[in-house]
């Protein structure tokens, strides 16, 4: 790893020294249909990596470009783009004054980079969500917890858990990829389910939702990827900044709840180099429901404190080389004055009580991201070259539990360290266009589970994988796009010989003989797009992903000799999608029907003494999303959401999921109906109020087993909706003033996850009326 960084620098400014000096400038303004000037919309060349920001003025300055033929792109959030095709002969200085037209409902009309390629939605063929910043902004006024924000704003992923687990939010039904930048959270080796909440809102630019079974990054997104985007330098002036404050608490009962939060921010452009900084401090007050009860502290958000740390700084060669470094530092830790007071299933819920809690404090300790990347365009037969390094070092402490002899707490250690290299050759076809996107991708993902004594309940599991991989793009008279592609994982698991945790029933304690385990995955895509008529832009898609069983939760109680013999086979899914985009007048509507299907199933099943274990029977899940939006004028927005998923396992195994054999898949995998609303208000040019709407309907497929009680994941879930606000006040240019309650009618409610546990530990409520008020200052 050390020797490919360093080749990695050495390259980057070997190229440096080779930069040619007849390089031109193109600089102008940018002006709206009404000749005011635009801000913070980008101005870029298409296939070099050199662009600008336009500032309060709409200037904006693109430096060192090199002698050729370009496509300037010029677009931002709530505009039409526009291109314009340009020549810069060496040493001229072009000067452009461009005027954009408004335009509300291109707010999703945004670049996305879904195929590890940057394209824009119209010519992807499948269904992505992208979280904007501004989107972004007016979530995270109610709520700064991520995985609240994508539950209350994608469709398709399952509700959070108002704790730091993310056990059953998935998406589609399967598993997510969670990625930062490109670099894998997800820790398959040993599943602990804290992928979700690794980085906080302040450090992220916007994210892209990958929804259906993809392998084009790898191991895990059966059911899609969460790719969160790091924030991008402000290149408009050498140095700004930009400080936000706010205050939380609950609104009612509101003893001992109150908190707070800073983030400041630096960013700017000096010569070659642009830079971006952030740094994000918050603590919680005790969490209450909305009867006042204290929530149980397990695994809670209350009384939390998180620190945030992120820098980028990149380096432009000229304007077809670039070399980028990104640093991202999270921890989040829960210091608790409460412990658990069990409540009853289905009739009272579990709350917090005064108490000393047992160990040390739960929580994500540290979870390190770094990223050395290289670009590279219009290379040798005009190939764009992306070259990166990465690593991730993560380690999270669970709570104090009694299962272990003498009690104690487990943690999960995760060491990442990759690369990735993708070309991408294009090849013209006269009327059509072929694009060639291949690479290769390498990980070494070394995972255990000790205690936090030292005790070894999974020893260190080392997974090495190669993986080459190719994609074709054709685009046949610009309307018709087709997509084919084809990757090859080769995966090896080295386990060490270990002796067995001893439990506290007495079992335990075995010497296991370790080994290799192997497995190849295969997966295909291809996909249809025609995106020539605005009111109706279809798209048909087949689409495989795999992801791992989880080799941990097996290792950690094999017997003496199963390692070897261990079914490792991985779960190859199917995903077959139809969907469309349409804009019409002032609505935009966009859905998808899917179906997903696996022969080999890893739904997590628990027995009645609460023993997991992986069913590998096949499985079916089909579903639809739709979104629609109104744009009934610049004051007034409104839209809507729907979004359903149902799955069941072939237990028998004879290609029917309806014998009376078969059963639903359980709650850890399927959300039920989740159906989201808003209602945006602009009364003036300086306030902007937005109302949500949130509904999670029931879902009762299981009966109670032979101990009377609901087996893990097979509660009867039952519907609950609340009302979110979010409210934004321009005071100044400079000085904005936020308000956000989350639950606004102080509903006393639970979620899904509640439910469907079927345990009274589990059974808490989620938040009552939680409220954060702030001001956020530009430098």
């Amino acid at each position: 790893m050390q020797k490919s960084l360093l080749l990695l620098f050495l390259f980057g400014f070997t190229v440096a020294a080779q930069a040619q000096s007849q390089a031109g400038l193109i600089h102008g303004t940018v002006k709206n249909e009404k000749g005011a000037p635009v801000e913070m919309v980008t101005v870029a060349l298409e296939g070099a990596t050199l662009g600008d920001n336009t500032n309060e003025q709409g200037y904006f300055r693109i430096e060192n470009v090199q002698p050729g033929t370009y496509t300037l792109r010029v677009g931002g959030v709530g505009y039409n783009a526009i291109k314009k095709p340009l020549t810069v002969a060496a040493g001229q200085a072009l000067t452009l004054d461009l005027t954009i037209q408004t335009n509300e409902r291109a707010l999703r009309e945004v670049i996305v980079s879904a195929s590890r390629t940057v394209e824009t939605l119209d010519e992807t063929p499948a269904s992505v969500y992208v979280l904007d910043s501004r989107t972004l902004q007016i979530q995270s006024q109610i709520s700064t917890n991520i995985s609240n924000i994508l539950a209350n704003a994608v469709p398709g992923l399952g509700l959070n858990s108002n704790s730091t687990s993310n056990v059953g939010q998935t998406l589609r039904g399967r598993n997510v990829l969670v990625m930062i930048d490109g670099i894998p959270q997800s820790t398959p080796l040993r599943a602990g389910s804290r992928d979700v909440r690794t980085i906080d809102p302040a450090a992220i630019e916007r994210v892209e939702v990958v929804k259906g079974a993809t392998a084009v990054y790898g191991n895990g997104a059966d059911g899609g990827l969460i790719n969160y985007i790091t924030k991008k330098a402000d290149t408009s002036k050498p140095f700004s900044a930009a400080t936000s404050v706010s205050g939380t608490g609950m609104l009612f009962h509101a003893d001992d709840t109150f908190g707070g939060r800073v983030s400041q921010q630096f960013t700017g452009k000096l010569k070659h180099f642009d830079y971006v900084a952030t740094g994000t401090y918050e603590k919680n007050g005790v969490f209450k429901d909305g009867e006042g009860q204290v929530i149980s502290p397990v695994y809670g958000l209350g009384e939390t404190r998180l620190y945030n740390g992120f820098a980028k700084v990149g380096y432009n060669v000229n304007t077809h080389h670039r070399v980028e470094a990104m640093y991202n530092y999270f921890s989040s830790r829960q210091q608790s004055d409460y412990v658990l007071q069990e409540g009853t299933y289905a009739e009272e819920p579990s709350i917090g009580v005064k108490g000393e809690q047992q160990g040390i404090s739960e929580g994500t300790r540290y979870n390190h991201n770094a990223q050395l990347r290289y670009t590279g365009k219009d290379l040798f037969l005009h190939t764009d070259v992306d070259l990166s390094a990465y690593l991730q070092n993560f380690y999270t402490v669970y709570g104090w539990t009694s299962y272990f002899e003498n009690g104690g707490q487990s943690t999960i250690e995760s060491n990442k360290k990759g690369l990735r290299l993708s070309l991408n050759t294009p090849v013209d076809l006269g009327k059509a266009k072929l694009s060639i996107l291949y690479g290769v991708d390498y990980l070494n993902d070394v995972t255990s589970q000790p205690l936090v004594d030292g005790r070894t309940w999974v020893p260190e599991m080392d997974l090495q994988n190669l993986a080459p991989y190719a994609q074709l793009q054709l685009n046949l008279y610009q309307d018709f796009i087709f997509k084919a592609g084809y990757r090859y994982d080769n995966v090896r698991i080295d386990i060490p010989d270990f002796q067995q945790l001893v439990l506290a029933s007495g079992a335990g304690g075995e010497y296991v003989r370790g080994g290799t385990l192997k497995f190849d995955a295969n997966t295909f895509n291809v996909g249809f797009r025609y995106a020539g008529i605005r009111q109706f832009k279809p798209f048909v898609s087949y689409s495989q992903g795999f992801s791992m069983i989880d080799v941990g939760r097996y290792v950690r109680g094999a017997t003496e000799n199963y390692i070897a013999q261990m079914d490792l086979d991985p779960v190859i899914v199917n995903n077959y999608e139809a969907g469309f985009n349409s804009s019409i007048g002032k609505f935009n509507f966009s859905g998808a029907y899917f179906i997903s299907t696996s022969k080999l199933g890893a739904n997590l099943k628990a027995n009645e003494d609460g023993v997991y274990a992986i069913a590998r029977a096949p499985e079916y899940v089909e579903g639809f999303e739709v979104v629609a939006d109104f744009f009934a004028s610049d004051k007034l927005t409104l839209g809507a959401s729907a979004a359903y998923s149902e799955g069941k396992a072939d237990v028998n195994d004879n290609d029917d999921f309806n014998d009376d054999a078969d059963t639903y898949l359980n709650g850890t995998r399927i959300p039920p109906l989740k159906i989201t609303s808003y209602l945006n208000v602009k009364p003036t040019e300086k306030l902007n109020l937005n109302l949500q709407w949130l509904y999670s309907g029931a879902r009762d497929h299981f009966e109670r087993n032979a101990k009377g009680a609901y087996s893990s994941g097979e509660g009867p879930v039952e519907a609950f909706s609340i009302f979110n606000l979010a409210a934004a006040y321009q005071a100044t240019e400079k000085l904005s003033i936020n308000l956000g309650v989350e639950n606004l009618l102080d509903q006393a409610y639970y979620l899904p996850q509640a439910y469907w546990y079927g345990r009274n530990d589990y059974f808490t409520r989620a938040n009552g009326a939680r409220f954060q008020v702030g001001a956020s200052y530009n430098w």
